[in-house]
C-alpha cells in the first residue's frame, strides 16, 4: 500500500496536457488528485474541499499562483508546493515570502515532484512515525509551541504558521541558546538535504522573524550566524 494513499492533492496548472500526465502519475503513486486549470478555480476548490497539499503553478489565467497563495494564506495553512519558472529566483523568493512551503522549478520530473510532496506531507502528518519525537509542549519566554494542537502563541497571542515555519521554529526552540547547523535545520524542517544556492530556509526564517516579532526587551529572537546557521536567543531576563 502506498505511503500516502489517503492524501488528497489539488494540482493547479493551466497546462492541461502536463496536468493530465501528472495526475495519472500521482494516482499511480497512491494519491487522490483533483485538477484545476486556472487560479480562480483552484482557490474555490480549496475553499470547498479539504486537501492535504496544493501544487500551485505561478503562471495561470484569471488569478496567478501568487494571488491564489496570497488569498489562501489569509485563512488557511494548507501546505503549498509552488511550481516556478526554471532559474527564476525572484519567483521562488516571492512564493516563499507569501507562505509557500517549498518550490520546484519547471519542468521537473514526476519522481522529483513526488519526493518533494512526500517530504512536505511527512512533516504535516502528525501520525507519521518519526525518529525524534519532541515534547508535547515547548515553553520558552513568551512563546508556547503546542504539538498536540499544532498551535503557537507569543505573549498569549496566536501566531499562524505554515507547516514548514512550524518545523523550523520547533527545531530552533528545542535547541534554544545553541547555534544550529543550517544543514541539520534544513533536513528537519524541509525533509531533504540542502542544495547549493537554495534560499528556502533563509526565507522561512525571515518569515518567522516577522511573525514572532522581537523579544520583550526588543532583542532579536533568531540570530543568523554567518556561514554556520541560526540561533534562537533566550531572553536576558530568564
Amino acid at each position: 500500500m502506498p505511503e500516502f494513499e489517503q492524501s488528497k492533492v489539488l494540482l493547479a496548472d493551466d497546462d492541461i496536457e502536463l496536468s493530465n500526465m501528472l495526475v495519472e502519475y500521482l494516482v499511480s503513486e497512491g494519491f487522490a488528485v483533483d485538477a484545476a486549470y486556472d487560479g480562480k478555480s483552484a482557490l474555490e476548490m480549496t475553499n470547498n474541499k479539504q486537501y492535504d497539499l496544493l501544487i500551485l503553478d505561478v503562471m495561470m489565467p484569471q488569478m496567478s499562483g501568487f494571488d491564489v497563495l496570497r488569498e489562501l494564506r489569509t485563512n488557511s495553512t494548507l501546505p503549498v508546493l509552488m511550481l516556478t519558472a526554471r532559474g527564476d529566483d525572484v519567483d521562488n523568493v516571492v512564493g516563499l515570502e507569501l507562505g509557500a512551503d517549498d518550490y520546484l522549478p519547471k519542468p521537473c520530473s514526476p519522481r522529483v515532484l513526488v519526493a518533494h510532496m512526500r517530504a512536505i506531507l511527512r512533516r504535516t502528518e502528525k501520525t507519521d512515525e518519526v525518529i525524534h519525537k519532541p515534547p508535547s509542549r515547548i515553553i520558552l519566554d513568551d512563546t508556547i509551541l503546542d504539538n498536540q494542537s499544532r498551535q503557537v502563541t507569543v505573549n498569549n497571542q496566536p501566531i499562524t504558521l505554515t507547516s514548514t515555519e512550524y518545523q523550523v521554529l520547533e527545531y530552533l526552540l528545542l535547541h534554544a541558546g545553541k547555534i544550529v547547523n543550517k544543514e541539520d535545520l534544513y533536513e528537519y524542517a524541509l525533509g531533504r538535504k540542502i542544495s547549493p544556492h537554495d534560499r528556502s530556509l533563509d526565507m522561512h526564517v525571515s518569515n518567522l522573524r516577522k511573525k514572532l516579532g522581537p523579544l520583550s526587551d526588543n532583542a532579536e529572537r533568531i540570530k543568523t550566524i554567518r556561514s554556520v546557521g541560526y540561533q534562537y536567543v533566550k531572553s536576558s531576563h530568564e
